[in-house]
């Protein structure tokens, strides 16, 4: 029995972060789009990054292959698909409109795509997921609040908002008005911070921002006010190990904070950011933690709790997949004893 069959939420995944080079090149070819190369193992060979920001320069550019609600249908299939597989039960979906819409694609398109996938991954994989729309930080307030008013006429098609992309510079006081808004209208808060960003984006996020979770924060443990806080309030981070070291957040995954962030007391869960990208889904993410640190069985269902424990779900859904994960555990000890 592997760690692949955990049952687990994953919270932070950016779909347009899962497109993988096999179907960036039949989006490309199916659309007319031009690419470096159309061999996916050399577009992989492209994904060498130095920080954030060098990731995100080739992110945006290969999303022009994104033309059609086809095209976001498959890419929204393929990801659930995949995650499915690794053990997600409930994911809840990062995407970005103001790049679509950049590219010259109405809003109607993105969701159709995307929303028709979370409609047939729920009868076919039998997997629950919404999406989060996020605000481009580096886009600015005034840019974030006109894309959620544009997306008013889909709101029972998102389940939140999350603010992504470049962190430093951007800070979270810089939309304060759009994030009052959307708790306005109901919807779920989220946002990036201490990635890139100290704890101080932390801080804002929180304070100004009202998030209900944070994603990254890793660097929130630089403060140890900050710790307490989170511990206090039991605030979910979705933390993203294998991305982090990608980008040079940490050094190396045996450098990464999981497990101070975990013997802090710190509500951590685990997710893989942009797969396509970092080497790897949720299940490597764990499985890596997992032969780094020696984590035991214990250990490791501590962290599928906490990703349902964090998920925006009814109680009675959190209950099932928090049974579920008990089970789990029950069959791994029982195989480890022999028993």
């Amino acid at each position: 029995m592997t760690v692949a069959t955990w049952p687990v939420a994953e919270l932070h995944v950016h779909i347009e972060g899962t497109l993988e080079t096999e179907l960036l090149v039949a989006l490309a070819r199916r659309n007319n789009v031009e690419l470096p190369s159309y061999d996916p193992d050399a577009l992989r060979e492209l994904y060498r990054f130095t920080d954030l920001q060098s990731f995100l320069d080739i992110y945006y550019a290969n999303l022009a292959v994104l033309r059609t609600e086809a095209d976001f249908y498959d890419l929204g299939m393929a990801y659930l698909t995949r995650a499915s597989a690794a053990g997600v039960r409930r994911a809840e979906i990062f995407f970005d409109p103001q790049t679509h819409l950049a590219n010259g694609i109405p809003l109607d398109v993105v969701f159709g795509g995307l929303s028709r996938a979370l409609g047939d991954a729920r009868v076919t994989l039998g997997i629950s997921a919404d999406l989060i729309l996020c605000f481009l930080r580096h886009l600015g307030g005034a840019a974030a609040l006109a894309t959620l008013d544009a997306a008013i006429p889909y709101l029972d098609q998102f389940i939140g908002v999350g603010l992504d992309s470049a962190e430093v510079g951007f800070p979270p006081s810089l939309f304060t008005e759009v994030f009052a808004r959307a708790e306005a209208l109901g919807l779920h808060r989220v946002a990036h911070a201490g990635e890139e960003g100290g704890p101080d984006y932390v801080h804002e996020a929180l304070d100004l921002l009202g998030v209900e979770r944070v994603d990254h924060g890793i660097r929130a443990l630089e403060d140890p006010r900050l710790v307490e806080i989170l511990r206090e309030r039991q605030i979910p981070l979705t933390v993203c190990p294998l991305s982090n070291v990608c980008l040079r957040a940490t050094p190396s995954l045996g450098a990464h904070p999981l497990p101070a962030m975990l013997a802090a007391g710190l509500l951590v869960t685990i997710s893989s950011d942009d797969p396509a990208y970092f080497g790897g889904y949720v299940d490597d993410n764990l499985t890596a933690l997992q032969g780094e640190f020696g984590l035991d069985h214990e250990q490791m269902a501590t962290l599928a709790r906490n990703s349902f424990r964090a998920a925006f779900l009814p109680e009675a859904e959190k209950r099932r997949h928090l049974a579920a994960v008990d089970e789990h555990l029950e069959a791994l000890l029982r195989l480890t004893s022999g028993a």
